[in-house]
């Protein structure tokens, strides 16, 4: 399934052009024209999910593959130091454009990028009671 409307849909079926790393059924990888560090790469399904809540099961176990692959690559051919996997889900989350993609962002010692979050402090009893919730 396709969105006639949907950038990333556009890209990954080839009406768009991009920088292709890497291609198969499923998949297209392309360089982010707005990287985080030299390298920078999107995992775009080339049918239409908005997010990791609509992607089938059997789907999201080969994006992980892939993402292993392209890690992989980086780290042989680009000598990256790290690799982060970003995924965005909802606009709280930070997804911007709604079709499921995985970044997969080559690190390299002292990029000045910054992924991550200030770390909280709940209370042993916040933790039992959210754990209690999500079983």
């Amino acid at each position: 399934m396709k969105d006639s409307n949907c950038i990333f849909c556009k890209i990954a079926n080839g009406e768009i052009p991009s920088r292709t790393i890497e291609e198969n059924d499923m998949f297209k990888v392309v360089l982010d024209v707005g990287p985080a560090t030299k390298g920078h790469a999107l995992i775009l399904p080339k049918d239409h999910y908005t997010n990791l809540y609509d992607l089938p099961e059997d789907v999201a176990a080969e994006v992980y593959k892939t993402a292993k692959k392209i890690a992989l690559k980086m780290k042989e051919k680009l000598g990256c130091d790290g690799v982060n996997i970003v995924q965005n889900n909802e606009e709280a989350a930070g997804q911007t454009v709604f079709h499921f993609h995985m970044h997969v962002i080559p690190r390299y010692k002292d990029d000045g990028q910054v992924i991550g979050w200030k770390p909280g402090q709940p209370t042993a009893e916040e933790l039992d009671a959210i754990a209690e919730v999500l079983k």
